[in-house]
């Protein structure tokens, strides 16, 4: 295990998606830098969150419409499960199970159309969270801010055993047993994890290099500052750090972020429209929907308290993004008919079996023309053959022939020609 900051997420998909939003990420804070003179992380954020949102609207579109065309199927689906209530053999199980895929072809969607659309958007929701908890990893000026006071550390004698005891322990936790504490990108995955008390601690180890420190920490407030509060920090240090001071302004927007974020994933999962299918799986699914919308609120809230206070400002933003667009998309459903609805989605699915129906016709063709081209060859190989058989069966008789006879001669021709090859 390498760094988990400085070294970007590798897990296939969520790391491909973390290195995409991390360009974005980055040139955000470029353009927000040079061309509008403001460097904050937590605008950054925001300006992020909102963009992968509207990327991922169509995608909240197609959830929703599934939502309510399952809410429509629920009466015929209920019947057919009424009709095989009981019966439990292989082949009412079979039947029942096409029934009900006739009626989902009825209404032009998929028995898995929700999950799908679902499964598309979760690995690029890790992969915001990666990127917000790294930062230095992906926006290359914050790493930057590092780079001297790294240079000085590594330039003071015996720096690597102090900076592996301040590692070990906590907040940082980075074991040198299992942290190469020589590589640059681990002392930046250090730092970034720093809290005020660890960087006093920093400036009794290195009192020669307290101009640098606080060189490197006033940058790093300014561009970690929002709305008062370090974007770094967790809102639980904020708040121990505002007591001891007295800020009680700082010590209420600490105490907001976690409240705020379990506030508005509430509000965002109740906006979502429930799937009333019918089918048993999906009362499952309802049922344990139903129970998750209070248990990850509380989670959020808990989580806020611990990590740093930017990933509450995306947990809260995004939860805001994604209440705005569903109200949006519900009220332009609900003016839509059923009809119309069910109609559409007929077109797409025609229009798809179609695509699919000319892909295979292209590849029986093209199969076919291989075909025929390997039965020509297979063809001509046959006559080859055949043709060499016959000449062996001339040359066997010629060697037998009568001396003398024209046959003789020519076996004897060939012979001749043989021995001066």
């Amino acid at each position: 295990m390498t760094g988990i900051l400085m070294t970007q997420v590798s897990t296939p998909i969520i790391g491909q998606a973390a290195w995409l939003l991390g360009k974005i990420m980055n040139g955000i804070y470029w353009v927000m830098s040079h061309v509008f003179g403001i460097q904050n992380i937590g605008v950054c954020i925001i300006i992020l969150t909102v963009i992968i949102y509207t990327l991922l609207l169509p995608f909240t579109i197609k959830q929703q419409k599934f939502s309510k065309m399952s809410a429509a199927m629920a009466p015929e689906i209920k019947k057919i499960q009424k009709k095989y209530e009981g019966k439990k053999d292989q082949d009412s199980m079979m039947k029942m199970q096409e029934e009900t895929k006739l009626v989902y072809a009825k209404y032009g969607v998929s028995p898995t159309g929700g999950c799908l659309t679902l499964f598309i958007q979760l690995p690029i929701m890790y992969a915001m969270w990666y990127v917000i908890r790294g930062i230095p990893a992906y926006i290359s000026e914050v790493k930057d801010i590092y780079l001297p006071l790294i240079t000085q550390i590594q330039a003071t004698d015996g720096w690597q055993k102090i900076m592996e005891g301040i590692g070990q322990a906590k907040p940082i936790l980075m074991s040198p047993d299992k942290y190469d504490y020589t590589k640059t990108n681990i002392l930046v995955d250090v730092l970034y994890k720093f809290q005020s008390s660890t960087w006093t601690t920093l400036k009794e180890s290195f009192p020669a290099l307290t101009d640098v420190i606080n060189s490197t920490t006033n940058q790093l407030q300014h561009i970690n500052n929002f709305l008062g509060l370090n974007i770094a920090e967790s809102p639980a240090t904020l708040m121990k750090s505002a007591l001891a001071a007295g800020s009680y302004g700082i010590l209420i927007a600490a105490v907001l972020i976690p409240v705020l974020s379990g506030v508005t994933q509430f509000i965002s999962v109740k906006a979502m429209p429930q799937n009333t299918s019918g089918d048993q799986m999906e009362g499952q699914m309802a049922a344990t929907m139903k129970s998750m919308n209070y248990t990850l609120p509380l989670l959020s809230v808990f989580m806020c308290f611990t990590l740093p206070t930017g990933l509450g400002i995306y947990w809260i933003t995004s939860a805001i993004i994604r209440t705005i667009y569903q109200i949006i998309v519900n009220k332009k459903l609900d003016k839509m008919p059923i009809d119309e609805l069910v109609e559409k989605n007929l077109e797409k699915a025609e229009a798809k079996r179609a695509k699919k129906k000319s892909a295979q016709s292209s590849e029986v063709s093209s199969m076919a023309t291989v075909k025929t081209k390997n039965m020509s060859k297979a063809k001509s190989a046959d006559e080859q053959k055949e043709l060499e058989e016959k000449i062996e069966n001339v040359r066997k008789q010629n060697e037998h022939a009568p001396e003398g006879s024209l046959a003789s001669k020519a076996d004897m021709v060939r012979r001749f020609n043989e021995m001066n090859k």
